[in-house]
């Protein structure tokens, strides 16, 4: 598709002017769409490719059957996301600290729930997302503030044989505090533009694993050498 939009930039100017159009209030003149057209991105419109290229080029019936295994893909890593993130609810959450004698009927009638518990959840995430600038971005901004905490501690965890709960713990509470302020210092007033975050957002995960890893191999030898 790259190559073929490439060839054609026709369809190309099509398609931005399609997102002008979305992106100004209704009643713009012809030259507003025209400015805006010619100063977005490949960020701004590279979600409508495939979009339109499924609807302008493609017959219908394989039309049909790229939506399917579009649909089947999405299913399969929603359904094992949803299961997993059950199974954890019941087992170390519910079974630990609210029912600890739980019979194999009431676990599984829990896993029912909290599975359409955490698709509902999604569904609301899913909602939340309609009229983003990017998927891609927000999945790589979520990843990085989700994903860091527990990447960096199983770092340690794995490469650090003797680090015990307590330094764990600061380690993590400190990697939290920074992934926070990479990822909500650009809210910041003008006047507090010295405390923003330099970085890209995609560098979030990268500075929060390695601050929990360091951090905790610093407590670690530290409170060996006391």
């Amino acid at each position: 598709m790259f190559a073929y939009y490439e060839v054609n930039p026709d369809l190309v100017q099509s398609i931005k002017h399609q997102v002008a159009i979305e992106r100004l209030p209704p009643g713009a003149s012809a030259t507003e769409i025209l400015k805006l057209q010619n100063s977005l991105l490949p960020s701004d419109y590279g979600d409508k490719i495939m979009p339109h290229f499924m609807v302008t080029k493609i017959p219908a019936g394989l039309v049909g059957l790229i939506v399917s295994a579009i649909l089947s893909a999405a299913m399969s890593t929603i359904s094992s996301g949803m299961n997993a993130s059950a199974t954890v609810f019941s087992v170390d959450i519910y079974k630990r600290y609210f029912k600890p004698n739980v019979t194999e009927k009431q676990n599984l009638s829990m896993l029912h729930i909290a599975t359409v518990g955490f698709g509902l959840l999604g569904m609301i995430a899913g909602i939340a997302m309609i009229g983003v600038k990017s998927i891609l971005d927000v999945w790589w901004e979520l990843s990085g503030i989700f994903a860091a905490g527990m990447l960096g501690l199983f770092l340690l965890g794995i490469v650090s044989k003797q680090t015990k709960n307590h330094e764990a713990i600061m380690a993590t509470i400190i990697g939290i505090v920074v992934i926070i302020w990479m990822t909500f210092s650009s809210l910041l007033p003008a006047e507090y533009e010295a405390f923003r975050n330099p970085l890209h957002k995609n560098m979030i995960i990268v500075v929060g694993t390695l601050t929990i890893f360091l951090v905790g191999i610093f407590l670690t030898k530290l409170k060996k050498q006391n």
